[in-house]
């Protein structure tokens, strides 16, 4: 049997994808990594753990990721939404002299109490109104189980975090033939009045080349992840407006 083309479809107010992220500072990548991706489906299946057997079988199967912005009436790509900063107060309320509450606070490194309380601010960081289209080669014995698990899933999906719930239907269909899976995706895309801004593809391209430390080894507390390289095209009339907009 020939693998086939799993289009998935993300869209949210709100999007993030993490990437290199410290404790006091979670950033978002401007589009989905291949371990949130892969993740996304580990939900859907109820799949928890290292997930390492089912990991070596995805992890290299090729990954496209269309990005796509709000079009006006013509079809122009509309300027995009700057990233959007949040903060959130960890270990803020809890009551020291309760032993449960007092697990729940911030430690120092060597594990002690701090001083205070231990109220800490964080900053998280979200993409705001995108829509973007994956594009998965997926093994041919797999590709019916993961279409059912993210139709149904068993646990709930996300897109990047809690606070990120998607506003349409995840999976889409599924194609044998790519050039069919991207006309599907563009119809899609035209059904929503969005424009294509930019394109993720694996390797080396014509284009910005990005080394990711996204391709999951091993899930569960002590996650593995290992490099790759991703090449981001942009198109033509989407960086043309951008730089007018710069200019002016």
């Amino acid at each position: 049997m020939s693998d086939s083309y799993l289009v998935l479809w993300l869209e949210a107010p709100l999007q993030s994808w993490g990437h290199d992220s410290k404790f006091g500072r979670r950033d978002s990548l401007d589009f989905p990594t291949k371990s949130g991706v892969l993740g996304l489906i580990c939900c859907a299946l109820g799949a928890g753990g290292t997930q390492r057997d089912w990991l070596k079988r995805w992890a290299n199967v090729p990954m496209q990721v269309l990005a796509f912005v709000r079009a006006d009436h013509q079809g122009n790509p509309l300027p995009r939404l700057p990233l959007l900063r949040d903060f959130h107060m960890v270990g803020s309320g809890y009551d020291p002299k309760n032993p449960w509450q007092k697990l729940m606070m911030p430690k120092t490194f060597e594990g002690k109490n701090p001083v205070g309380k231990g109220t800490k601010l964080t900053y998280r960081y979200y993409v705001q109104d995108m829509a973007y289209a994956v594009l998965l080669q997926a093994p041919a014995a797999e590709s019916e189980g993961v279409a059912e698990a993210l139709t149904n899933p068993v646990w709930d999906l996300y897109l990047g975090r809690k606070n990120c719930v998607p506003t349409e239907l995840i999976y889409q269909t599924t194609l044998t033939d790519e050039q069919q899976a991207l006309e599907q995706i563009h119809q899609i895309a035209k059904n929503k009045q969005r424009a294509l801004a930019f394109n993720v593809l694996e390797g080396q391209h014509e284009g910005e080349l990005l080394t990711l430390n996204d391709v999951p080894v091993q899930f569960g507390p002590h996650k593995l992840y290992r490099d790759r390289q991703v090449t981001v095209v942009y198109e033509y009339a989407f960086t043309e407006q951008t730089e007018a907009l710069g200019s002016g």
